[in-house]
Parts: structure tokens; C-alpha cells; sequence
């Protein structure tokens, strides 16, 4: 492989807390190293738009305590066409970009496979999205600090919920992925947690709801993923409901507030470290792989084995806990 002397960085999908921070460690790495870098804006659609940026130090000076992307990040239907992709490619290599670094979820990662096969073009992925659903990581960049922007969300509606004697449905990110749901619902206590993993019928649900009514709690708190099977928050709440007059029932949906936010210690430090082995296989000649935390040690996945494994992160003795620890 030929050697590698400007490296290009980008973002793209949801932004997630910590993409500075790993953006900053590249960035830093490969300077370190003697190569230039170049910040890529808008993801995908700034390769089609040629929104280079040439990146020094100090360009990502005091950036990593900040939430976001510095980069920017934006959906590209050019990008999935033979068309665009070459489009974009004529732009790197007239910016004489010869590496990537693609900071990103599953769809990124999609797009940087299919466009390293085409033209050849060195990439190494690193996993960040909230949603901690990528094989290959035991964590992704801006899951902790979602769960824990989550967690404090709980504790405050926990303590409405408390002065009023009322039940609060509050649902949380994850279409496809409850482990920001069934995390954060054990730490802030949660009655009961609906996750797209695991099927929960509203019978079942209105159990559990009729026995914490029965121990007489004095609030009640159940966490909704976005993607269970229910239909969200407002229809559970809603089929709730008709089944009992007694609860008082109130919806939140956190929505983008959990996309937001400074990262949290761990996830600055996942991302620095997964920025710095990032450059450092790009350079080592390494290609289409993602870096990403096992245990304690960063390793690479094949980009092929990333997008066609599923991943299973939910505990079934967590799974247990979270009934038990709910009477």
C-alpha cells in the first residue's frame, strides 16, 4: 500500500458526545506522525462538495469537552450513487487526500466499505453513535453520556412524579437498541423498561403497574425505548390508561436532549484513545476496519464483520434484575 501523507477526517449520522474529542486525538496523532490533515465538513456531503478544511493543532484546541460535531455531519443520498461517490473521490484526490478516518454509526461505516472497495482508498472507522449497537465495541462514543443524561432526567421526574402520586412514561432513544433504555432504567430505578429486544405485552406491563399500585409506591416511572414494540410512549401510556382509573399518567419524551451535552470522563477517554488507534492503523496500512474498546484494549474489526454481525448487549441477569429490583 502506498504510503499515506494527508489524512482526511470526518463525521457523519447523529452526532454523538465525544466526536470532538476523537476528532481532536486524530488530528493530533497524525500532525504528530508528519502528516497533514484535513477536515472534511458535512460528512459525505462535503466529499461531493469539496468542503475541505486543512486542520492544524490548534485547530482542535478546546474542543473536547464540547458536545456535537466540530465537522458538522448531514444525510447524503448523492453518496449512495456510483455517480457521487465518484464525485467525491475526484475531489480527494485532487485535494491529494490518500486516507480516511470516518467517525460515524452503521450507515456511515456502510458507506465507507462500499466507497473503499470502489476506489481504493484506505479507510479506518471509528463507532460513534449513542445507540452502543455496533459489533466489534463494547461501548461507542456518546453512550455514556446519553444514559447518564437520561439518568438525571429520571431523578428529576422522579421527584414530580413523587409530589404528585402520578405515573410517568418517559421514552428514550433507541429505534433498534435498548441499551441506553435498560441501562439507564436500573440506575434511575424504573418499574418497569420496554425495549425493542424484548417483546412486552401491555398485559404483562399492566401487572407489574397493579402490584407497585398494591406495595403502594408513591411514584412510579417506566422507560420506553422508541423502537418497542408498543409504538412508543403515548401509546402505551394511552392503552395504560383505559385499563386503569386510579393513575394519574403523564409522557416525556427526551427526545434530541439526549444526543446533547459535554461527554462525560469515559467517553473523552474512549474517544481519545480510539482517535489515536484510528491513525495509527490507518498509517500502519491497514484498511475498511473499525477501532473499538473489548475489555481493555482497543481492537479492529473488519468493517464486513462490523455491518453483518448482530450485536447482542442486553444481560439477561440484568434483564432479571430489572423485575426484581422493581417489587
Amino acid at each position: 500500500m502506498q504510503s499515506i501523507s494527508k489524512v482526511g477526517i470526518f463525521t457523519s449520522g447523529g452526532d454523538a458526545p465525544g466526536m470532538n474529542a476523537c476528532i481532536r486525538a486524530a488530528v493530533r496523532t497524525a500532525l504528530h506522525a508528519g502528516k497533514s490533515v484535513v477536515g472534511i465538513y458535512h460528512g459525505y456531503q462535503g466529499m461531493i462538495d469539496a468542503n475541505f478544511q486543512e486542520m492544524s493543532s490548534r485547530s482542535v484546541s478546546n474542543i473536547i469537552q464540547l458536545g456535537g460535531t466540530i465537522l458538522k455531519t448531514a444525510r447524503c443520498e448523492a453518496f449512495r450513487t456510483p455517480e457521487g461517490r465518484q464525485q467525491a473521490y475526484n475531489n480527494l484526490k485532487t485535494a491529494g487526500i490518500d486516507g480516511l478516518i470516518a467517525i460515524g454509526g452503521d450507515g456511515t461505516f456502510t458507506g465507507a466499505e462500499v466507497f473503499s472497495r470502489e476506489h481504493n482508498i484506505p479507510i479506518v472507522c471509528v463507532p460513534g453513535t449513542i445507540d452502543n449497537d455496533l459489533y466489534g465495541s463494547d461501548f461507542t462514543l456518546g453512550y455514556d453520556t446519553a444514559t447518564n443524561t437520561v439518568i438525571e432526567a429520571i431523578d428529576k421526574i422522579r421527584d414530580t412524579a413523587a409530589s404528585h402520586d402520578r405515573l410517568f412514561f418517559v421514552e428514550v432513544m433507541g429505534r433498534d437498541s435498548g441499551c441506553i433504555a435498560l441501562n439507564a432504567g436500573i440506575a434511575g430505578g424504573a418499574e418497569a423498561i420496554l425495549l425493542p429486544e424484548k417483546a412486552t405485552a401491555i398485559e404483562n406491563l399492566c401487572t407489574q403497574l397493579e402490584s407497585a399500585a398494591k406495595s403502594k409506591k408513591s411514584s412510579t416511572i417506566v422507560i420506553v425505548a422508541e423502537g418497542e414494540e408498543n409504538g412508543g410512549a403515548y401509546n402505551v401510556a394511552k392503552e395504560v390508561k383505559s385499563r386503569f382509573d386510579f393513575y394519574d399518567t403523564k409522557v416525556t419524551i427526551l427526545g434530541h436532549l439526549q444526543r446533547g451535552g459535554s461527554p462525560s470522563s469515559f467517553d473523552r477517554v474512549l474517544a481519545s484513545r480510539l482517535g489515536f488507534a484510528a491513525i495509527r492503523h490507518l498509517l500502519a496500512g491497514e484498511t475498511r476496519v473499525m477501532v473499538g474498546l473489548r475489555g481493555n484494549e482497543i481492537k479492529t474489526t473488519p468493517l464486513e464483520e462490523v455491518l453483518n454481525k448482530k450485536v447482542f448487549k442486553l444481560s439477561e441477569d440484568m434483564l432479571e434484575m430489572m423485575e426484581v429490583l422493581s417489587i
